[in-house]
């Protein structure tokens, strides 16, 4: 495997030889299609002008939405052994400041429309070189465009090529390594995972900071020899109705479960023709059963999947429409180049139907933490990566992710895991969202809250009488919160240490 994987890290996916001459991407908001050819030239063109212009090993930083030229960059890095690191636009200035000063870029490229956070970022970092792209005056494409080709080099498939930063859900977001190696395996498990074939066409709506859009839905579908269409933003009619659009013959389509619940709301999902969709992928968060039966009812094949940035895909569930209405709730099985260990807190393996942690080995996992060698062996044991989730196993093989493993609360000696009261809370019509969490209790230790956002008439005694049935009466939230929105980072987990410092304030968020 790692003479394999030294052979295809820098030319594939790029390079296809006889099929130079498909379509790999389109730029959907630029109206810019790239054959594999193109995309082969304009890499090799920014690979010459980066090898100009930093040192081998040197970060290069991109605060941009979606688009071709962020897939140029990346694969540039790549051929130039240089370290891409995709910024996420969503964050504040002095956020992007704490990345910048983490990973020590040279370079900062960046969109005009983020001025304001770019300025504030950089007064915390002094990059070497500063380039901003404006519509109407890209130095970017001036650059690439004025360079000669150029091949790049083998720098071995353990060669950091990727800092993607984790949400920073509790603590200093940590920068994942992705290596070459990784990065083929991640795309390989994603593309066998949700069989992605040769001409396939992957919408990707998801950015391209995130390890779903950059290393699972772009690399997989170039991987296969496929089509990514790149868009700069998540609109849900404007999904929709691109997934209905026989020229552009959408195959694949990745969303979390807020992107998908956002268009099962709306008003065009009725008179949308999804039937050339083989599979709508869901992951970074469960899904609940009443959104799988309305996707179904649709004529969606909803593919429930489990992954992260240090991994990739690690489970998805196959596209078999009997096997998603039979393991609904489940993200599936293991993908086919990762071992998978349930871990219990006694340190033994779990049994079928025990819950425990997920521990991790293979090609796709990370070597660890950009400059947190502290982090990366807490992460670390024996080898096996520990993802901090808690799930059980079925007779079967399926895994249900049950909870972050901290998430976990003890209520009066019982185990309580957030995520299932969170699924019952989905099943009420006028809940929009939710978020539970433990909090301190002087009768049971531990009880929960429920944060809720509404989207009809509903009240804390009609939220409890709901789950009076659904859930073990310890379950039971001794707090209903009502709030407009619950925090959420960039891939869309909530972010429940904001919650919990709230509850300990008093105050709503």
């Amino acid at each position: 495997m790692t003479a394999r994987l030294r052979a295809i890290s820098i030319s594939s996916p790029i390079t296809r030889g006889a099929n130079g001459a498909r379509v790999a991407c389109v730029d959907l908001a630029a109206n810019r299609s790239l054959t594999f050819r193109d995309l082969d030239d304009q890499v090799a063109r920014c690979t010459g002008w980066l090898a100009g212009l930093l040192q081998p090993g040197a970060r290069v930083a991109l605060l941009a939405r979606n688009g071709a030229d962020a897939l140029v960059l990346h694969f540039a890095c790549v051929r130039a052994g240089m370290i891409f690191q995709p910024l996420n636009w969503r964050l504040s200035g002095h956020e992007l400041g704490v990345l910048l000063r983490d990973a020590e870029p040279e370079v900062l490229i960046y969109q005009s429309e983020f001025d304001a956070p770019a300025r504030e970022a950089l007064s915390a970092w002094r990059v070497r070189h500063t380039i901003r792209c404006a519509p109407d005056d890209d130095p970017f494409a001036a650059a690439r465009k004025a360079q000669a080709p150029h091949p790049g080099g083998d720098f071995g498939p353990d060669a950091a090529i990727t800092l993607l930063y984790t949400s920073g859900t509790t603590g200093k977001p940590k920068g994942v390594v992705i290596t070459r190696r990784n990065a083929w395996a991640t795309a390989f498990n994603f593309a066998m995972a949700n069989e992605v074939a040769p001409r396939d066409v992957l919408l990707c709506d998801m950015p391209l900071f995130h390890v779903a859009g950059l290393f699972g839905v772009a690399r997989a579908a170039l991987l296969m020899g496929g089509t990514v269409l790149i868009s700069d933003r998540f609109v849900p009619g404007v999904a929709l109705a691109r997934m209905s659009d026989p020229q552009l013959g959408v195959t694949h389509y990745f969303a979390v479960p807020q992107m998908a619940m956002a268009m099962l709301q709306d008003a065009s999902f009725a008179l949308s023709d999804l039937s050339r969709l083989k599979a709508l992928v869901i992951g970074g968060a469960p899904l609940p059963k009443s959104v799988v039966g309305r996707l179904l009812e649709g004529g969606v094949m909803p593919i429930e999947g489990y992954g992260l940035s240090e991994a990739g895909t690690v489970l998805a569930v196959p596209l078999d429409r009997d096997t998603v209405i039979r393991k609904a709730g489940t993200s599936g099985v293991r993908a086919p180049m990762i071992d998978v260990r349930l871990v219990t807190a006694e340190a033994r393996e779990a049994a079928d139907g025990e819950v425990g942690e997920i521990w991790l080995k293979g090609p796709s996992v990370t070597p660890g933490y950009w400059n947190q060698p502290e982090a990366t062996a807490r992460a670390f044991s024996g080898g096996w990566f520990k993802t901090g989730d808690a799930a059980r196993r079925d007779a079967d093989g399926f895994y249900q992710i049950v909870d972050r493993w901290k998430d976990m609360y003890i209520s009066g000696g019982e185990n309580v895991y957030p995520a299932e009261i969170e699924s019952a809370l989905a099943e009420h019509p006028a809940v929009a969202d939710a978020a539970v969490i433990g909090v301190p209790d002087p009768q049971w230790g531990e009880s929960g809250c429920a944060y809720i956002v509404a989207r009809g008439e509903i009240d804390a005694a009609q939220v409890l009488q709901h789950l009076t049935g659904r859930i073990a009466r310890y379950k039971m939230p001794k707090h209903v919160v009502f709030v407009e929105t619950l925090p959420r980072t960039g891939s869309g987990k909530v972010k429940k240490d904001e919650l919990r410092s709230a509850f300990r304030t008093g105050g709503q968020r």
